[in-house]
């Protein structure tokens, strides 16, 4: 691979990271072998040694490698489970919610989004995602909690094919199989009336008000993999949150 005139050296370093993490996805590198050395990568990819360090960072980040000095970078297993802190809550929450609610799938398709869909999700106008629709309920009892919409990145698009014997979320699908980590899940909440569609998936009347909570999860490339809108009414809803004074 030779180096790509006029290619920005940050965008290289990705473009790296990517081909080593699916080559190791893939399992050309299996867990417990080394990866080549920095010398041999940069000779491969036609590239500086600081760009090579930092597609090795990137999959160390996405823990998939660890390197020590004078031994090289060696594949490691990735962890079961991460934990990654947020400001109010963690990324462990959002697994233990979406575990403990059946997510009964109405749709599963590629659509390209009009003006309404982006303004809805926040992605762009005319960009394609793999879109899953549904609701979740508890087992004991068949009134849904919310419905639930996934636009999920073309690029993890394969994931749809599980999702019927899939019961948990969908973003440690994503980084499982395609080796990346999500570090950061920006969220926001509105307050919204229920159409009459909506009204008839959660079972309640028309104009209801409902919260609609909208989730976007970020890579460590800083792609957006997934966006997640999940829309309670508000009588089957609550947030909480503590904050504490921050002594100065």
């Amino acid at each position: 691979m030779s180096t790509e005139v006029g290619v920005p050296a940050d965008h290289r370093y990705m473009q790296v990271a990517r081909t080593l993490r699916k080559e190791i996805v893939d399992g050309i590198y299996p867990v417990g072998t080394q990866l080549p050395t920095e010398h041999e990568l940069c000779e491969r990819f036609g590239v500086s040694r600081y760009t090579v360090r930092e597609a090795l960072r990137r999959l160390r980040d996405d823990n998939l490698v660890a390197s020590r000095p004078r031994a090289g970078t060696m594949v490691v297993a990735r962890a079961a489970s991460n934990s990654y802190a947020q400001e109010v809550m963690s990324i462990n929450d959002l697994l233990a919610f979406a575990a403990g609610a059946r997510f009964a799938i109405e749709s599963n398709a590629m659509v390209t989004l009009d003006e309404d869909l982006a303004a809805h999700t926040g992605l762009p106008v005319g960009s394609e995602w793999l879109v899953v629709r549904g609701t979740r309920q508890s087992d004991d009892n068949p009134v849904p909690i919310c419905r639930t919409e996934y636009y999920i990145n073309r690029s993890f698009a394969a994931v749809g094919r599980l999702l019927q014997r899939h019961t948990g979320p969908i973003f440690p699908l994503v980084e499982d199989l395609f080796g990346v980590s999500v570090v950061e899940v920006a969220q926001e909440i509105a307050a919204v009336l229920a159409s009459p569609a909506l009204a008839e998936e959660l079972q309640v009347d028309e104009g209801t008000a409902a919260l609609e909570m909208r989730r976007t999860y970020t890579t460590s490339d800083g792609e957006i993999a997934q966006v997640t809108v999940n829309t309670h009414p508000s009588s089957r809803f609550r947030y909480s949150m503590t904050m504490r004074r921050v002594k100065g």
